[in-house]
């Protein structure tokens, strides 16, 4: 990339209570013998971090709470290379993900989302040129305001899966959802222009209902996938926004993608863009 992308995250920013254990426990069972990480985390945050350390200048849209888990947040973020202004301080406290990863590194994710459930664009101005990214964990009428105030590539990451406002899906640029998802989506059949993440199988762009490109997953040893997706996220909304085609972006978000998979922080440390590029 010659200049650096412009891209707001307008997203959710959580502390990641994180469990490593041999086994996900079943309904009602207690595992013993794990051991517990603390870090930062949230799909928006995980996003805006994986996409400043791939190059893009990013700034942060969201909220934490008055606490010194919010101050440990912003202070992640910025070590991260993104801009903290727009990350204001709420009443609720900083959100909170419950997360427990086997040692396949599979993972089950229950949120507390507390000071995300603020989040605002009041006095936030989008610019021309600036690329958005935004994702479900934030309230939908945030969302779809985002969607009317978006000037430049907008992109959804669909996630969790929920119903979408029509408005919404016909201004997305671009939809990212995995494949779970997108059996959750319907209307994802026909949007514009769909990525859908198929785990170790790869990924697939879709315009119109129609294949236009697929990628398939960078084999790697797997450590934690919990921010995987986000960084599959950052990469392609980096890669499309910057004009880079759409077989080529698809594929470095894979490589990309296994790169976090290797790591095992929800907010990996990424290369710049340009060395995933085939």
């Amino acid at each position: 990339m010659a200049a650096p992308l412009a891209l707001a995250v307008v997203g959710s920013i959580n502390v990641d209570l994180t469990a490593r254990t041999a086994r996900l426990p079943e309904p009602g069972e207690t595992i013993g013998g794990g051991r517990l990480v603390r870090e930062a985390g949230g799909k928006g945050a995980n996003q805006a971090a994986a996409a400043a350390r791939l190059g893009a200048a990013v700034r942060m849209i969201g909220a934490v709470g008055p606490d010194s888990d919010g101050t440990w947040m912003r202070e992640e973020l910025s070590a991260a290379g993104v801009d903290t202004t727009a990350v204001r301080a709420g009443v609720e406290p900083t959100g909170v993900a419950l997360i427990v990863v086997d040692a396949e590194g599979e993972n089950q994710i229950a949120v507390c989302e507390g000071a995300n459930g603020e989040v605002s664009l009041d006095g936030v101005e989008l610019g021309a040129d600036e690329a958005v990214l935004a994702q479900l964990e934030i309230s939908m009428d945030v969302v779809t305001a985002l969607a009317e105030r978006a000037r430049g590539y907008f992109v959804l990451n669909a996630a969790p899966a929920m119903d979408i406002p029509a408005a919404v899906l016909e201004r997305a640029d671009l939809v990212i959802v995995n494949e779970t998802e997108y059996a959750l989506i319907p209307a994802l059949r026909t949007a514009r222009r769909v990525a859908v993440t198929y785990g170790g199988d790869g990924a697939k762009l879709f315009e119109g209902g129609v294949e236009i490109a697929s990628a398939p997953a960078v084999k790697t040893e797997v450590a934690n996938t919990v921010g995987a997706g986000d960084a599959f996220c950052a990469a392609l909304t980096v890669g499309l926004a910057s004009g880079i085609a759409p077989q080529r972006a698809l594929a470095a978000a894979c490589a990309v993608g296994a790169a976090a998979v290797a790591d095992p922080r929800s907010q990996p440390h990424l290369a710049p863009f340009d060395e995933y590029l085939a």
